[in-house]
């Protein structure tokens, strides 16, 4: 506020109409940023508090020179505090769990130590960096299944309905699942 006019805006009021103006958004993953957004503006810069961001078509703001920027772990040990609190809760009483950790990056490193710290066994699944088991051998084995893994829905290791049907039936009865990036 002090170097630029800020305007505060729900995300209903995200419009294109509305940033038509800004030279610069800083959002959250309510507001899809594309060029149905974006387009006619003077926007050269998005920011989003967020550590996803499928909500940007960056090859959209690529071509039109739009720069933008997340902010991966930035909740990153809020996300194992739920984690553990949920596991803590959902699971209480509860002495040798076996917790699966799937995505080994920021969040999963956190999860895995503050699990190993409780004394619980803990196995991993992170096949794009070479890391645990697949999910398919992983998923029989655990009482608890976390994810912290980005939305991607391409590439080698697509995660876009990675915990499906399949994986659901392999779980053993009861096993707790968390999605938490």
């Amino acid at each position: 506020e002090r170097v630029a006019q800020v305007s505060y805006l729900s995300p209903d009021e995200i419009t294109a109409s509305s940033v038509r103006e800004a030279d610069a958004l800083f959002i959250r993953t309510r507001t899809k940023v594309d060029a149905s957004l974006l387009a006619g503006s003077k926007v050269r810069f998005v920011a989003t508090a967020t550590i996803g961001f499928d909500h940007i078509d960056s090859d959209y703001c690529r071509q039109q020179g739009v720069g933008w920027v997340s902010c991966p772990g930035c909740n990153a040990q809020a996300v194992c505090d739920y984690v553990e609190e949920a596991i803590s809760s959902l699971k209480a009483g509860e002495q040798h769990l076996t917790i699966g950790v799937v995505g080994y990056g920021h969040v999963g490193k956190l999860v895995a130590a503050m699990a190993e710290r409780k004394g619980y066994k803990v196995l991993l699944s992170d096949p794009p960096l070479g890391i645990g088991m697949s999910l398919e051998q992983l998923a029989p084995l655990c009482d608890v299944l976390t994810f912290h893994t980005p939305l991607t829905r391409e590439g080698e290791h697509p995660t876009y309905h990675l915990c499906d049907a399949n994986i659901l039936r392999l779980c053993k009865p009861g096993t707790l699942i968390i999605n938490a990036d």
